[in-house]
């Protein structure tokens, strides 16, 4: 429709507001009320225009008509006397705060008002600042209720409300008390959306000015949330969402938001450490490389399977795909691995055998085309929190939502139907929704012929798993079964998404091939509509890392180490001939430690003896290890048990590329430099390298992630340049000129065949069991406030928010045990035990338990298993039998 806006015309599409349309003629108007993201309220106004023929009104709210006139520049009078009034009833220093921080000061000094002179100034309603990150300023908020909105709306925690009355009015936590005793997640959504500065964050609350912004992309979990940092020197004052993140639109979590004090901590490592005479002491750069060179090197030249590399999901691609060419061509071994093993392993070999690549099918963008989602074995509120957030402002929006999860989580809160099946029994619950919708007719049968194979094969085994029989097996209620089955069933546009519940069982690749089946059955991937099927990464690069062929079996872009041409198109490019045999694992590399065989272990960004299963059995392996290195930033479990540490730079402090879980390649940038004596991992790997006498080319993070698209097809149009001028890209994206694939599989899928392969897996038993002595299920965990083994956030004020680990545990439970919130608990199980607070809460049920393992001194990994994945070899992680008593 066509409008005037000051005489100029414009055209916005139905539904457009008159703001919008202002917006469209190239003019501004203040709208301290209003944020785009948000519901409007239209009750600040500061933006009224004057509408030919009907006099004023709020643009914000006003909808556009075809041959309205509106006069802006007549009506600035108006918006200025709204805008005095606001200031009036605010302290002077409200316009002292630095513009770049207050709408109101921009918008004040656009307009020309200045704070009234020999006013009585309003009674001062304080400040708290009891939380960590969230300071409020009560004189400073104009009650726009924007904050409020924001955490309702964007978060969906609805931690905060308006109390008091007329002037009086202001925000405050809907719990009451102190806002560190609130709901708040810290996801900073009111600090961000606030036009005053009544809501702030410490590094705001210094007046001084911000001198540089830099772009980046978060290093915590997988979900990719682009960061604009603001630097002061060489110190980090506050880190922001990027209002036009491709991924996170604006938004993002407690961790990458504000957890970022990590980088000055006093316990951070500056200089390299050698283990001499059994104590770790300082020691050289010189010093610390040249003795790790001359140990490898006699290893290099006697056993080069003697070597193993741990790569880390926490580097960036450049320096993953510098470690798996350390260990190829200097080494000369495939034993490289990385921490995908001990997640999501199992979905890039189901995805790959079913589709034809290892990666999610889908863009995260597709969530808002889709009419349903089913979430299985996820908590992404607490793991994945912008993608927790989406996929809720999605079913706030009308979607229906699924939810398979044996916790009652905040989003299965929401669910329209919860399935809680019994931990290790997935496999069961997809045969029986596919069993149903088979049975109903809600397969796409047009679909399954001419896009699927295996089909026949797959009716004839769910013939066995009727809603009853699944229900004998996993505890779901067979209606509940039905209904789950039909929601997805009769959604014309379906999308699933999947955590590590579905993946780190002993049949955890079984797991994923049977959940693709539904969206295959459904027609809901690929050539069909739909959201597909996406696993929901857990650390920032563990993508990128097997990306770039930090594996034992595959190299950069997936190829196959037992394929000639493969080798031979990186042996070209590299000028040393690849190993022909697959490498280890990282569960097969603890093995060989402990045989005597290994002798070598290069740990790069991870600490195994936190975060990897039955830590007694890990520990022994380091112990029995000749030689074992690891780059770290801190002093962990680790590094303590190394023999040579290097101390290397934060996600922060870097240079390079991650991939998301949607592959999409994004930049990392250095917002700071590191602390003096600190290094990359790339500067470390190309330090050893050299030393041994090796070159390892690739100069530049920008030369290795070229050099990677020249050896891998299926990143050979990505570049550090071009994605600074083009922004993210999705793998597969072959050549210059493609503009990558955020979609899979729209013609064909990429099997020998181009057929997806439907896969017929008959439930198994997990690979432990309840008995009389361990009668509870230990389910393990992320929780929202720590990342990974909390090496980072536990050296920041998410310490406040999160002292310690709990175990969870259900109110009759409990109460049978006598045991009360706080009280400490010893778990037991028959690898280990672990003493942990008790948490009483009904999220999870009778005789199951959950605990996090992001503090190192709770040992939860010292209770779990060495039960595999029998394909790839992922632990099983989401299911241990313990036994609980009081401590």
């Amino acid at each position: 429709m066509k409008l005037f806006i000051d005489g100029t015309a414009v055209e916005v599409p139905s539904g457009a507001t008159l703001l919008e349309a202002v917006r469209a003629a190239g003019l501004a108007l203040p709208a301290l009320c209003h944020d785009d993201r948000l519901s409007t309220v239209a009750s600040c106004r500061t933006c009224l225009v004057d509408v030919n023929g009907r006099g004023l009104a709020a643009a914000c709210s006003t909808p556009a008509e075809d041959g309205l006139r509106i006069d802006v520049e007549a009506s600035r009078e108006v918006r200025r006397a709204a805008l005095q009034a606001i200031v009036a009833g605010l302290p002077p220093r409200a316009l002292d705060i630095p513009a770049d921080r207050s709408e109101l000061v921009r918008q004040c000094a656009e307009y020309g008002v200045a704070a009234p002179s020999g006013v009585v100034l309003p009674p001062e309603r304080g400040v708290d600042h009891s939380h960590p990150y969230v300071k409020l300023d009560r004189d400073l908020c104009i009650a726009c209720g924007r904050c409020v909105r924001a955490c309702a709306e964007i978060q969906g925690t609805f931690a905060l409300t308006l109390v008091g009355r007329g002037a009086g009015t202001v925000v405050a936590p809907g719990t009451g008390g102190p806002w560190a005793e609130s709901d708040c997640v810290s996801c900073g959504a009111c600090v961000d959306t606030c036009p005053t500065g009544a809501l702030s964050e410490p590094g705001l609350l210094n007046l001084l000015p911000l001198e540089r912004q830099t772009l980046t992309t978060c290093g915590y979990c997988g979900v990719g949330c682009s960061l604009e940092v603001s630097t002061r020197g060489n110190t980090i004052m506050t880190v922001k969402p990027a209002g036009d993140g491709s991924v996170n639109r604006g938004h993002a979590c407690v961790k990458g938001r504000f957890a970022h004090g990590f980088l000055g901590s006093a316990d951070r490592l500056t200089t390299p450490l050698i283990r001499r005479n059994g104590t770790l002491t300082p020691a050289t750069w010189t010093e610390a490389v040249g003795f790790v060179a001359a140990r490898l090197g006699s290893i290099r030249d006697g056993q080069p399977d003697g070597f193993a590399l741990i790569s880390s999901a926490r580097a960036t691609n450049e320096e993953n795909y510098l470690a798996q060419k350390f260990a190829r061509t200097v080494m000369g071994t495939n034993n490289v691995d990385n921490c995908s093993r001990l997640c999501h392993a199992p979905s890039a070999a189901g995805l790959a055998a079913t589709f034809g690549l290892g990666g999610g099918t889908n863009p995260f963008d597709d969530l808002e085309r889709c009419d349903a989602v089913l979430l299985v074995g996820a908590n992404p509120t607490a793991a994945h929190p912008v993608v927790g957030s989406r996929i809720f402002q999605r079913v706030m929006d009308g979607a229906r939502l699924v939810v398979v999860d044996p916790r009652r989580t905040s989003l299965a809160r929401y669910a329209d139907v919860h399935l809680r099946p019994r931990p290790g029994t997935n496999v069961a619950v997809f045969n029986g929704l596919a069993h149903v919708l088979v049975r109903e007719g809600l397969v796409d049968t047009a679909f399954l012929d001419l896009h699927t194979t295996g089909y026949e094969e797959l009716f004839g085994l769910l013939e066995d798993y009727p809603p009853e029989r699944v229900a004998a097996i996993s505890g779901v209620p067979a209606d509940d079964l039905v209904q789950a089955a039909l929601l997805y069933g009769q959604a014309l546009a379906p999308a699933i998404f999947y955590g590590l519940g579905v993946t780190e069982h002993l049949h955890g690749t079984d797991g994923v091939r049977t959940l693709s089946n539904l969206a295959l059955l459904r027609g809901a991937v690929g050539p069909g509509a739909g959201g597909g099927v996406n696993p929901l990464r857990g650390q920032n690069n563990v993508q990128g890392a097997s990306d770039m062929g930090a594996l034992p079996d595959l190299l950069p872009g997936y190829q196959k180490v037992l394929d000639p041409a493969a080798r031979a198109r990186c042996a070209g490019t590299w000028r040393v001939d690849v190993p022909p045999l697959p490498g280890l694992r990282i569960p097969q590399m603890f093995d060989a430690a402990r045989a005597g065989s290994l002798q070598a272990l290069w740990v790069i960004g991870e600490d195994v003896l936190t975060t990897d299963p039955d830590s007694t059995a890990v520990r022994a392996a380091l112990e029995a290890c000749p030689l074992v290195i690891c780059n770290d930033l801190f002093l962990s479990a680790t590094t303590a048990a190394a023999d040579v540490v290097f101390p290397v730079a934060a996600w922060l402090e870097k240079d390079g590329t991650f991939v998301n879980f949607d592959r999409r390649f994004q930049r990392v940038r250095q917002a700071v430099e590191p602390p003096a004596g600190v290094r990359t991992d790339f500067a470390v790997l190309h330090a050893v390298a050299g030393r041994m006498g090796a070159d390892l080319g690739c100069a530049t993070p920008a030369e290795a992630m070229a050099e990677c698209a020249a050896v891998a097809p299926l990143f050979g149009g990505i570049s550090h340049p071009r994605l600074d001028r083009e922004g993210p890209l999705h793998w597969p994206c072959g050549s210059a000129d493609s503009a990558g694939t955020p979609r899979l599989y729209q013609e064909r899928f990429a099997t020998p065949d181009g057929l997806a392969h439907l896969a017929a897996r008959n439930y198994l038993p997990p690979g432990e069991q309840c008995d009389a002595e361990f009668p509870f299920l230990l389910i393990t965990g992320r929780r929202g406030e720590h990342y990974n083994s909390g090496s980072m956030t536990r050296r920041t004020g998410n310490l406040r928010l999160s002292a310690d680990e709990t175990v969870d545990i259900e109110p009759g439970d409990a109460a049978a045990l006598g045991l009360n919130d706080g009280d400490p608990v010893r778990l037991g199980s028959r690898h280990g035990s672990a003493v942990l607070q008790a948490r009483i809460t009904d999220e999870v049920e009778p005789g199951q338990v959950f605990a996090g393992f992001h503090f190192p001194g709770a040992s939860v990994n010292s209770l779990t298993s060495r039960v595999e994945d029998e394909v790839t070899g992922c632990p099983e992680y989401k299911l241990t039998a313990v036994r609980l008593s009081r401590s």
